[in-house]
C-alpha cells in the first residue's frame, strides 16, 4: 500500500504543476491580448460584413414580374378581408337595432 501511496503522489505533484503553469500562461496570456483585443474586435466587425456579403450572394433575389405579382395579390387579399369584415360589421349592427328597438 506505501507503494501506491508513493506512485500517485508524484503524478499529483505533476498534474497540479501543470494546472499551476497553466493558470500563469493563461495570466500573461490575458495581458497580451488586452492589446490585441482591439484588434481582434476590428478583424470580428470585417469579417462579419465579408460573410454578410458572402450570404447576400447566395440569396436568389424575385424578379420584379414575381415582386409586383406577389403584391398585388396581397393587397387583393387585405382588400377583401376588409370589405368581409365590414359587411359583417354592418349585418350585427343591423341585428342589434333590431333587437333593441
Amino acid at each position: 500500500m506505501a507503494k501506491e501511496k508513493e506512485n500517485t503522489t508524484p503524478k499529483k505533484k505533476a498534474e497540479e504543476e501543470k494546472s499551476v503553469k497553466k493558470t500563469d500562461d493563461s495570466k500573461a496570456e490575458k495581458k497580451s491580448d488586452k492589446k490585441g483585443s482591439e484588434k481582434k474586435e476590428q478583424g470580428k466587425v470585417g469579417k462579419w460584413f465579408h460573410d454578410l456579403k458572402v450570404e447576400f450572394k447566395k440569396v436568389v433575389w424575385p424578379t420584379k414580374k414575381t415582386v409586383v405579382t406577389n403584391t398585388s395579390v396581397v393587397v387583393g387579399v387585405v382588400a377583401l378581408s376588409a370589405v368581409l369584415v365590414g359587411l359583417l360589421d354592418e349585418g350585427f349592427l343591423a341585428l342589434l337595432r333590431l333587437i333593441y328597438k
